[in-house]
């Protein structure tokens, strides 16, 4: 039991060591504390993986690895650090899209991604044309879509873990997209990095009960 807790605690440490204790400046020594949890997160979900993983369990690994780049370049460029999340995203997405499974309680979900999307969508644009950051407008939208699909596959696999860890980054990027361009939020350096390094987290973690998910419906392939 003690093993089991250890990393995710040290994971904890780390993350708050990074938001609370680091200074801003040198700029080297934050991004480097600040890609620390990403790099036990990663560590953390490949010992989630069953020994034979399915081909979806790696992508979304994958994604994992692109998210931590994002963090790395977007301390010294936006567009840099979108792209990479971007590329995460859409491994989240293909990974999830290939665990997820339809029913009308899950699907029902579209409707509340698509109207929060819409909201956030709408007043961004409005602030990047205001702003004079047209450039920005298509690259965010893209983005916007491509996270709000990466939740809605999430939601569709049934998973708690892959549910809580889409949301939560949603509203991580929410938030950092609203106080970069529409206007600012009360500690949203904290609030920002706390819901993001539990959104990775816990999709990280999402890996084990997805991998037994994929082995009982093999399961019932091969009985059929």
């Amino acid at each position: 039991m003690l093993n089991k807790w250890m990393l995710p605690t040290l994971i904890g440490i780390m993350a708050a060591l990074y938001i609370w204790i680091i200074p801003t400046e040198p700029l080297a020594l934050k991004i480097v504390f600040k890609l620390i949890p990403m790099l036990l997160i990663i560590f953390y979900a490949f010992r989630q993986l069953p020994a034979k993983p399915a081909p979806a369990m790696c992508l979304i690994v994958i994604g994992l690895f692109f998210c931590m780049l994002g963090d790395g370049f977007i301390a010294v460029s936006f567009v840099a650090g979108l792209g990479s999340f971007l590329i995460g995203h859409v491994f989240y997405l293909m990974g999830f899209i290939n665990m997820s499974s339809m029913n009308k309680t899950r699907f029902a979900a579209l409707l509340p991604i698509a109207l929060y999307s819409f909201f956030i969508g709408r007043q961004l644009i409005s602030a990047l044309q205001t702003e004079g950051n047209d450039g920005l407008v298509i690259p965010v939208v893209a983005y916007m879509l491509v996270i709000s699909l990466m939740a809605l596959t999430a939601i569709l696999t049934g998973n708690l873990w892959a549910n809580a860890g889409s949301i939560l980054f949603v509203i991580s990027d929410s938030i950092l997209s609203w106080n970069m361009f529409v206007s600012a939020i009360p500690y949203s350096d904290v609030l920002i990095m706390t819901t993001y390094y539990s959104a990775q987290f816990l999709i990280a973690g999402s890996l084990a009960s997805l991998g037994e998910s994929v082995r009982h419906e093999e399961g019932k392939r091969l009985n059929i």
